[in-house]
């Protein structure tokens, strides 16, 4: 695993990592900005937590991968 290999704008999962932890980052802003309903908070939370799990997971992957295509 190397962390170099986290840069690959050539492909789609590390855009897609990219948006989820910018997406984690806002909610996780309007989570502190904003006074919200106990039950928006929960939900706006969930959304956060689950956008930067995912996006780690994409991280890690794309960290793994070696770039060979075994089909090729």
């Amino acid at each position: 695993m190397k962390f170099a290999r986290l840069w690959q704008p050539r492909n789609p999962a590390f855009w897609l990592m990219v948006a989820l932890n910018l997406l984690s980052s806002v909610l996780a802003w309007v989570l502190r900005s904003y006074p919200l309903l106990p039950l928006a908070a929960l939900v706006v939370a969930g959304f956060a937590l689950a956008n930067a799990v995912i996006g780690i997971r994409l991280a890690l992957a794309l960290m793994r991968d070696d770039g060979v295509d075994p089909g090729h």
